[in-house]
């Protein structure tokens, strides 16, 4: 066999090769596209359904149908953005993302659902989180697994590198029809396994392993990163009146700003933060977790009246 017949047979298998490969990527974008619209409808249902047992079932479908999906090769790497019920937050240097999000109960209290998946590169891994908020009796001082899981849906991922890097999570963490909670976490891996809390977080003559925030329902509340400062800024809390000191659902931001500064891998409690020194009002607001029903009736106000 001739150079040249080789160097044709060589170049008919690379073009096989290759044609065998964007076939297979593009039934593998396939299948999640399918999968991604599945989700959505069922996310919205989930989300705007008045019937309890409803949602509970399109979560219960949500659930199935989410783990199919992630079962596909390589499945991290699909951002599944049409699927706004849903908070996917990616760490920074890309080892793993999580999926979280949330069910309205009957009492107008929420029940929070996730997963950590892990970047592999190809087969799925992943920690399955269970919420276990009603039976932790010391939220901020405890350390859990993924099996009692203090249940959010995260916003942001803030990376901190050092002897034992950890990552702190941003959460939105609604709490009943009176009160809405906001948390500060942190994510650890054991051999690879996701813990959540550390006692990193320091103020108020007290070392926490995780900080909870609790204000009226009806207010918004600032939480964010600021990554210039290495801080993470949060509207000051307080109750209307002196009556109501020991009624944090009756709190509400008092214009002041507090906030937690990373040093040496730790967070220490500052009051009083200027944040003319610190971020716009503008950038102030990014990376927030919007409530998908809060946001749905906002799209819904914004359509055009039918006559």
């Amino acid at each position: 066999m001739t150079k040249k017949n080789l160097l044709t047979i060589f170049s008919i298998l690379l073009c096989m090769q290759t044609f065998a490969q964007y076939h297979d990527e593009g039934t593998r974008l396939k299948k999640l596209n399918e999968y991604q619209d599945s989700l959505t409808r069922l996310g919205k249902k989930i989300v705007n359904d008045e019937n309890d047992m409803e949602r509970k079932n399109a979560n219960y479908q949500f659930i199935k149908t989410l783990v199919q999906a992630l079962k596909v090769n390589n499945s991290f790497l699909f951002p599944f953005d049409s699927v706004k019920s849903i908070s996917i937050v990616n760490s920074p240097d890309n080892r793993f993302r999580i999926l979280s999000w949330h069910v309205t109960n009957l009492d107008g209290s929420y029940r929070f659902y996730g997963t950590v998946q892990i970047n592999t590169g190809g087969p799925l891994k992943m920690y399955p989180l269970e919420d276990y908020s009603p039976l932790l009796k010391n939220p901020e001082d405890s350390v859990t697994d993924s099996h009692k899981w203090y249940g959010a849906q995260y916003y942001k991922i803030v990376p901190v590198y050092g002897p034992k890097p950890y990552y702190v999570l941003l959460g939105w963490k609604g709490n009943t029809v009176k009160s809405t909670k906001k948390v500060i976490d942190a994510i650890s891996f054991n051999n690879g396994v996701p813990q959540f809390g550390m006692p990193v977080f320091n103020g108020n003559g007290k070392t926490r392993s995780r900080v909870i925030f609790e204000y009226a329902r009806q207010v918004s509340m600032l939480l964010r990163f600021v990554p210039e400062k290495n801080i993470i800024v949060f509207d000051h809390l307080s109750a209307p009146n002196g009556r109501s000191k020991d009624k944090p659902e009756t709190f509400g931001p008092d214009l002041s700003y507090d906030g937690y500064q990373l040093k040496d891998g730790r967070w220490t409690y500052i009051e009083n933060l200027d944040m003319r020194n610190i971020a716009d009002g503008n950038s102030a607001t990014n990376n927030e977790y919007i409530d998908p029903k809060k946001q749905a009736a906002k799209d819904r106000a914004l359509l055009p009246v039918k006559h």
